[in-house]
């Protein structure tokens, strides 16, 4: 279990968008919504002009990675892993994704070394971060790299969407709509939907998940004449978690399985690809929804919403994600904590 003391590591995220501004507006807002200590792995002189820029009056103060919880009710802690970026909204500086990337990298190793008790990432622009170099796909997928400085080898990182009444897992992420079918497997949904029930049980305190599989097909494939991988590949995969114990039911049509009486009757509904998991969620708890990844040895979270280049340095970006990622990592870190 982790020390529930320690802060959470915030990452820098893309420098261009509204992760400065969340984080800010976060901090000002600390008090009233009652949020546990984070600082941010960053630039103080990057944030000191966004603050500014926004009229938000908040005390920048950097400091070494275990000063941190001890300085939060007065300034927001900032632990420079970047120096000299320009406060430029909207406007993404390609020479920025290195130290992106540096920023998700430490706030890992510092989890991992016991200075924090979780990461919260802010949004990365993936276009910056490919220009820098970086071959993964997205956040999942690195954080499912970085999970090897824990333990030996990679482990398979699942990415959760979380809203207040609503679980959603997509089984197949970061990958084309066209290249799903090819990559959707038996042994695939079988494992993702192992490490959701572990992590339920875990981390969310779930003693018995319920487990709702989507189809992939319209009408989850209408026995097998709109397609054949519910027939072939969905149903297998559920009979052979039935086999393990795990409760688990379907094929179900996407189109039934999210109005509000259908999330009464199970936990967590796994989707075959992105935007089956991410358009209700977004749908129904777009302010409040967070990201967080499941199968790691480390928590992580994060809003559920992009670098939204137009709203950086506006004002007119919303802070209610990124508060609830930080109340959930603090959560996750220390399951007694969940309700």
């Amino acid at each position: 279990m982790r020390n529930p003391s320690l802060p959470l590591a915030v990452t820098l995220g893309e420098p261009a968008g509204i992760g400065p501004d969340i984080t800010l507006m976060a901090w000002s807002r600390r008090m009233r919504e009652g949020l546990p200590a984070f600082y941010v792995l960053g630039d103080a002189d990057l944030l000191q002009k966004r603050a500014q820029r926004l009229n938000l009056n908040v005390p920048i103060k950097q400091v070494e990675p275990g000063d941190t919880v001890e300085v939060f009710n007065d300034a927001l802690p900032v632990v420079p892993v970047a120096i000299g970026l320009d406060d430029l909204p909207g406007e993404p500086v390609p020479g920025s994704g290195k130290a992106v990337v540096k920023s998700i990298e430490q706030a890992v190793e510092d989890v991992r070394s016991g200075v924090a008790s979780a990461v919260v990432t802010n949004p990365i622009s993936k276009k910056v971060l490919y220009d820098a170099g970086f071959t993964y796909p997205g956040h999942t997928e690195f954080l499912g790299a970085l999970a090897a400085k824990f333990e030996g080898g990679w482990r398979q990182a699942v990415m959760l969407l979380a809203g207040p009444d609503m679980l959603v897992v997509p089984v197949t992420v970061h990958i084309p709509l066209k290249d799903v079918p090819s990559a959707l497997t038996r042994e695939l949904i079988v494992s993702t939907a192992k490490i959701v029930t572990r992590d339920l049980q875990e981390r969310f305190g779930i003693a018995d998940p319920h487990l709702a599989i989507c189809g992939l097909n319209p009408h989850a494939g209408e026995n097998g004449t709109m397609g054949r991988e519910e027939v072939e590949i969905i149903a297998p995969a559920i009979d052979e978690l039935k086999a393990a114990g795990i409760t688990a039911t379907g094929p179900h049509p996407a189109d039934t399985l999210f109005h509000e009486r259908a999330r009464e009757t199970y936990d967590c509904a796994l989707a075959m690809y992105h935007d089956q998991a991410l358009v209700p969620v977004k749908t129904v708890a777009f302010d409040e929804a967070v990201n967080a990844t499941l199968g790691l040895p480390f928590v992580r979270t994060s809003p559920d919403h992009g670098t939204a280049f137009s709203l950086a340095g506006t004002g007119k970006a919303r802070s209610t994600s990124f508060e609830a990622a930080v109340r959930l990592a603090a959560a996750l870190a220390d399951p007694r904590t969940i309700d």
